[in-house]
């Protein structure tokens, strides 16, 4: 269930309801008003909203590849660990406006008990601090 809190924030309490769906990787899901998925480590559709996750960037799992068979295993890495962390926790979600890209995603943090989830996969090493973080996997 999500529900309005004041400043544009909002608290994710899945899984504990029934019926509330858990994030799954999006795939060739077509864009709908209700998608809600994973497009990687750190992009996600929440109820049809594109939304960038903000202060980190995670490998990429199918464009713009840099670092080949290595990027990918640690992007699917990465998604994976995402994955776990929405699915098994309650999560904050809180919006600062829209990226520069064309595609005009809606930049966003996600906090579990306090802590941004873009630190807990940068301590894992499966995300670097962007935008001045090493593309490390590049290499």
């Amino acid at each position: 269930m999500i529900r309005a809190l004041p400043a544009l924030l909002f608290l994710m309490t899945a899984p504990a309801l029934a019926g509330e769906p858990q994030l799954e990787m999006c795939g060739n899901r077509p864009n709908t008003s209700d998608k809600t998925c994973l497009v990687d480590g750190d992009t996600l559709w929440l109820y049809g909203e594109n939304i960038r996750l903000k202060d980190f960037d995670t490998p990429e799992p199918q464009t713009q590849i840099c670092g080949g068979d290595q990027e990918v295993a640690l992007a699917k890495a990465a998604s994976a660990r995402m994955l776990d962390l929405l699915n098994s926790n309650d999560w904050t979600i809180k919006y600062f406006g829209y990226d520069r890209t064309s595609s005009r995603r809606r930049l966003a943090a996600i906090s579990i008990d306090g802590q941004d989830v873009s630190n807990i996969l940068i301590g894992e090493h499966l995300a670097r601090s962007w935008p001045n973080g090493e593309e490390w996997w590049c290499r």
